[in-house]
């Protein structure tokens, strides 16, 4: 969660008798309230629940940060948005038919009753809220049902403007989820666009590749550019979950996307809320994060900045 305070602060020396008046000079400084989820395994794997806010250290831009904010807590409810892409190419090899039936298996069996889910597809340059956020499930299930192939596949602009949607979530604890065969072939926005919008929203961004393209032979009848490859489209998916602190998979049975489902809820439960304040002058720069732990045997993941 990122929250913008302006404070304006009048300079006016007082006026010497002669002397005209000072204008007054106008300074804006920015007061930013950061949240970072923080995702910590050990060397096999494991998360790691048994840390305190003296085991973390923030960096902004290389210069440490008070921790003002620290919470964990395994049983918090989440705030779930799943994007999914149900463009024309995702009819192939029945993805969106399987993909629909994993989401119903998450929504069905690994969310609890506080979890609150919201449904956002994305077709034709096209982002619509077929279901937005609730507690109770069935008017997920009941989008999701409806929902068919068609069209192009606007990935990145997608991608752009989700994240702050996701950030709508009323619980601490918020995710999206975006499934997608990858391909494409109508965005206006670039993936380094995209990256840059969705890194400056604490949303982490699960990313799913389900039954990429294995060819560019396959490719070809999809794609709009020369420059989309198969190589390009896995760096793409794997930079949106990067650059904020989720994870990417790259999946082609039903079986592993149910499995990976499974993982990526169990994660979010195992998530560190930390917080802090960031003062400087506005301006819009980007601002590196680094989270740095007293244990160097554990790995930390979160996002690279806002």
């Amino acid at each position: 969660m990122l929250g913008l305070i302006l404070a304006w602060i009048l300079v006016s020396p007082a006026s010497l008798p002669g002397q005209e008046k000072p204008k007054e000079i106008t300074h804006q400084i920015s007061v930013n309230a950061v949240s970072i989820a923080v995702t910590v395994q050990d060397r096999s794997g494991r998360y790691v629940d048994n840390l305190s806010q003296k085991d973390f250290q923030i960096l902004e831009k290389g210069r440490k940060m008070e921790i003002t904010y620290f919470k964990y807590d395994f049983g918090a409810p989440l705030s779930l948005t799943v994007l999914l892409d149900v463009s024309g190419s995702m009819a192939i090899q029945d993805k969106l038919q399987e993909s629909k039936e994993a989401l119903k298996e998450l929504i069905t069996g690994l969310l609890g009753p506080a979890d609150e889910v919201s449904l956002l597809i994305f077709a034709d340059g096209q982002v619509e809220v077929v279901a937005p956020y609730a507690t109770d499930k069935s008017r997920f299930l009941a989008a999701l049902e409806k929902c068919e192939a068609y069209g192009q596949t606007a990935l990145n602009d997608a991608v752009a403007v989700s994240p702050e949607f996701a950030d709508k979530g009323r619980s601490e604890k918020r995710a999206l989820l975006l499934l997608t065969d990858g391909i494409e072939n109508d965005s206006r926005t670039t993936p380094e666009e995209a990256v840059e919008i969705a890194r400056r929203v604490d949303v982490p961004i699960y990313t799913i590749g389900y039954k990429l393209p294995l060819s560019e032979q396959v490719l070809q009848k999809h794609k709009r550019g020369a420059d989309s490859t198969v190589a390009g489209i896995v760096a793409g998916l794997t930079q949106f979950s990067a650059a904020t602190g989720g994870r990417a998979y790259f999946l082609n049975t039903p079986g592993e996307l149910r499995q990976a489902l499974g993982q990526i809820r169990r994660e979010l439960s195992h998530h560190y809320i930390l917080g802090y304040t960031s003062h400087g002058d506005s301006g819009g720069e980007y601002r590196g994060i680094t989270v740095l732990l007293s244990n160097a045997r554990y790995t930390v993941r979160t996002r690279q900045g806002y």
